[in-house]
């Protein structure tokens, strides 16, 4: 009770800031961040575009993969339109297609740029059931997949511009309270669903991406760790943003249930502060492998908590990020190991010499 109290009203946590604060406040720490070039997948609308915005008016430079082209013209024309000095490069990606995310990691590092940032906050959510061209559920192959192939590509660069630069790479990966609504076992949910259309709730594969975001935030702290790299990487719940779910209905009974729901929704500025805060804040340096919300950290679910499962969710999307039938090499300890993503997906088990 005391924490929805603390929401409500927007009280600060240590960090200073709270659930009212918006993205602009958090990053007037940061006027200048011209040494900065960052990724920002999702940034044609909502609380991804807002991050593009408020980053661009500190001066960072942004790259925007997009699958509607247009749209992310449309999103650089307004940001250039506010801030005429903004350097912004749109560029094509498909998240839920593992050969355009390749072929995106393949064009960017074609341009020769460094990478400081990497917001991974793209999301989808539907009640309707699909599969990806690479045969993997679409929430999933969207939401985290995707992410999990493109932060991989994209890391021997971050670690690289980290050593060269001296400033700190920060991957920011964004997920969702409503990952504490999965239970069970994420591989063979996620093989069942596949293979059955009727397995299939939207609500619980979108909750399971979501987990699949904390594990990788998780495993590669742990990973980056290891290797010594100046980068961290975090995760964050934005937070419900307010919408207009509304407009079509009418009603003194909606409108009275709207009204008292809205007070836990969020403005669009105030969901994109708790990720600028990860992205860009001073107080983080050297702060990795944790669950941001209201710009404050928090607790993951218990099983978000799980190393152990942590790590055998990375070695099940190695080998799903490699092609849904072919055979892959990984390294367990120091056995190499071959194992078919298909027997992954469709027992839910770990490969086995």
């Amino acid at each position: 009770m005391l924490e929805t109290v603390k929401y409500l009203i927007g009280s600060t946590g240590p960090s200073g800031f709270g659930s009212k604060s918006t993205a602009d406040q958090v990053t007037d720490h940061c006027p200048d961040l011209h040494f900065i070039t960052a990724i920002i997948t999702g940034a044609t609308s909502g609380i991804g575009a807002e991050t593009a915005k408020v980053l661009a008016k500190r001066g960072a430079r942004l790259v925007l993969p997009a699958r509607n082209l247009k749209a992310a013209e449309d999103t650089k024309a307004r940001i250039v339109s506010e801030f005429p000095k903004s350097e912004i490069i749109v560029m094509s990606l498909d998240l839920s297609s593992l050969h355009s995310v390749r072929k995106f990691a393949f064009d960017f590092e074609s341009l020769n740029l460094p990478l400081n940032l990497l917001i991974n906050n793209a999301g989808k959510f539907s009640y309707n059931h699909s599969i990806s061209e690479d045969g993997i559920e679409m929430s999933f192959a969207t939401n985290y997949l995707g992410h999990f192939l493109l932060t991989k590509l994209l890391l021997s660069n971050m670690i690289k511009t980290a050593k060269t630069t001296g400033v700190q790479g920060r991957i920011v990966n964004v997920s969702s309270n409503i990952h504490s609504w999965f239970s069970g076992d994420l591989i063979s949910y996620l093989g069942l669903i596949t293979k059955n259309k009727c397995e299939y709730d939207g609500t619980r594969a979108y909750a399971m991406s979501k987990l699949a975001n904390v594990f990788h935030t998780k495993e590669l702290s742990y990973r980056l760790e290891e290797m010594n790299a100046n980068v961290m990487v975090n995760c964050v719940h934005p937070g419900i943003v307010r919408t207009r779910l509304t407009r079509d209905r009418e009603g003194f009974i909606t409108d009275l249930v709207f009204f008292l729901a809205s007070k836990f929704l969020k403005t669009i500025p105030q969901a994109a502060a708790t990720t600028c805060y990860v992205a860009t804040h001073p107080r983080l340096v050297n702060v990795t492998g944790k669950y941001f919300s209201d710009c404050n950290e928090a607790s993951t679910s218990k099983l978000g908590s799980n190393s152990n499962e942590a790590a055998r969710i990375w070695t099940a999307s190695e080998n799903m990020g490699r092609g849904k039938n072919g055979a892959v090499e990984v390294e367990e300890g120091a056995r190499p190991i071959q194992v078919t993503v298909k027997k992954v997906m469709e027992t839910g088990s770990q490969p086995t010499p």
